[in-house]
């Protein structure tokens, strides 16, 4: 990064005058990662493309939720144009190009693919549209790699009940199928789902997201249990089919924060472990761990709850050994979305509890006003909370590939983004300590995001791109910001060394 860039309109306090210092003087001295290591961004379909109902896509169940229900996103606005990257993704390629990655990452439509969400009938303009941006991907040396479900189901599969009903894992594999007949002969990392705790949690749960079920601790159970069957059903079509022919690998996406023990009384230690396995190990266990299933917490605390509540059975729908051990196992690496780290302490169960997944999980969350906030109150910039959370995937999962496939920080919008830097370098360096001095098995990171985008039910608020997009103009003038340069020279400096000479240089 040039000094001239580091110039910023932001107040100058004696924290942004440390953290412009920290950026640079981080930057400057290198990254030194392992040689193979990969360096890449994301985006999502419909936090992109815009483009809704043109050539052929069909209904998605964000379209149906923003439309007829505008309040619901904060700035009450949608993904109808977005950045609008279905009319200008070469200029996308050319921006990512310019970063110098690796691979980017990016989600499939199923609706542009599928209009009716079915596999009776293909849209061409939905193909040639993927096929142009994977084709243009490989012309530049970047690895395209495609998450087939990043939440944006049809209307019609959502019609028949969506994700709760466990027939629309069959139309998943379905759906699978189709992208890995179209695209598999040049795509060779595939991930299932983004972030499935969202999906059922949020989407049936607590009503957070579309479809905006609110059915907490019954219909995101029925959901997981949907989801966990669709992933394993598509890994092993993918195992079976596509493999040898493709040479590609599968896997899934999870995220979590890391749980810090708010103090070492046990109590508080034995909740942000809790926490981890419920809302982690709900989606880890049953794929990675020896045993498969849900986390042994989690069965025992729903159903203890469940009877309490005077249910006949757990209201977390069990799998029978053959369910077990048709998931367990299915994946070729983890995918890992971290952001941010919480204070777990323990909170003792009400006399009288509400059905929902808080009250079946009921731990209490806080931050340490020292940490620095960003402006999505759930993220600060607590960078050693990432090392922590490798380790306990190292130690829990038998050090299991790890893809970092999201990490990144949310402001608003300005272009010197110094706190974006200082909170990427962060992340980084912890990152890195957790490979050399732990030897934590991650092989790829990921930055969240390419350009400022639909953030969901935050609407265009929160902006987390590299690149700036001015949501005001017609064309979507894309610019960069001042985390482009940092991140391109980032990438470049971890190209200088081999791993001993690393070994060397990285300390606790």
């Amino acid at each position: 990064m040039k000094l001239k860039e580091l110039s910023s309109p932001i107040p100058c306090t004696f924290t942004n005058i440390w953290i412009i210092l920290f950026a640079f003087l981080s930057t400057s001295s290198g990254s030194h990662f392992p040689k193979n290591f990969k360096f890449g961004v994301s985006t999502a379909s419909y936090q992109i493309e815009g483009a809704w109902n043109v050539s052929g896509k069909g209904e998605n169940i964000w379209d149906r939720m923003t439309h007829e229900h505008p309040n619901w996103i904060e700035d009450r606005t949608n993904g109808d144009v977005a950045c609008d990257s279905y009319h200008q993704w070469k200029t996308d390629i050319e921006l990512i190009n310019n970063l110098g990655v690796d691979f980017y990452r990016f989600s499939l439509s199923w609706s542009r693919l599928l209009p009716t969400g079915f596999s009776n009938y293909v849209n061409p303009d939905g193909v040639r549209y993927y096929n142009g941006i994977i084709n243009e991907l490989l012309k530049n040396n970047i690895e395209p790699i495609i998450t087939i479900y990043h939440w944006d189901l049809p209307q019609p599969i959502q019609n028949e009940g969506g994700w709760p009903n466990i027939v629309t894992a069959e139309y998943f594999a379905d759906y699978a199928k189709v992208a890995f007949e179209l695209f598999g002969d040049r795509v060779k990392t595939w991930i299932t789902f983004n972030e499935p705790i969202e999906i059922c949690q949020n989407g049936y749960g607590g009503g957070g997201k579309a479809p905006r079920i609110f059915s907490s601790g019954v219909s995101d159970y029925l959901c997981g249990r949907t989801l966990l069957m669709a992933h394993a059903k598509v890994f092993h079509l993918y195992d079976r089919h596509y493999r040898h022919k493709q040479q590609g690998k599968i896997g899934v996406t999870i995220n979590t924060g890391w749980f810090e023990p708010k103090s070492n009384d046990p109590k508080d230690v034995a909740a942000a472990e809790l926490s981890l396995q419920m809302m982690f190990g709900w989606w880890t266990n049953p794929i990675f761990s020896k045993t498969g299933d849900y986390p042994l917490l989690m069965k025992d605390r729903i159903a203890n709850i469940s009877r309490a509540q005077h249910f006949k059975r757990s209201r977390l729908p069990n799998f029978n050994n053959e369910e077990i051990k048709f998931i367990q196992g299915t994946s070729d690496f983890l995918g890992l979305n971290h952001y941010s780290t919480v204070l777990a302490s323990y909170a003792p169960l009400p006399n009288v509890i509400p059905v929902s997944f808080s009250n079946d999980l009921n731990v209490k969350t806080e931050v340490d006003p020292k940490w620095i906030p960003s402006a999505a109150t759930w993220i600060h910039d607590v960078p050693w909370g990432f090392r922590k959370l490798l380790n306990w995937i190292k130690g829990e999962y038998n050090n299991p590939p790890v893809f970092v496939t999201e990490n990144g920080y949310p402001d608003v919008g300005q272009f010197n983004d110094m706190e974006r830097i200082h909170y990427l370098q962060g992340y980084l360096d912890e990152l890195l300590k957790a490979i050399l001095v732990d030897d934590c098995n991650v092989y790829a990171y990921s930055v969240w995001s390419v350009l400022d985008n639909m953030e969901w039910n935050r609407g265009y608020t929160l902006k987390f791109g590299l690149y700036h997009v001015n949501f005001t103009d017609p064309k979507r003038k894309r610019s960069p910001k001042s985390s482009v340069q940092f991140y391109k020279d980032f990438i470049k400096s971890s190209r200088k060394f081999d791993s001993i000479e690393m070994k060397s240089m990285v300390s606790n």
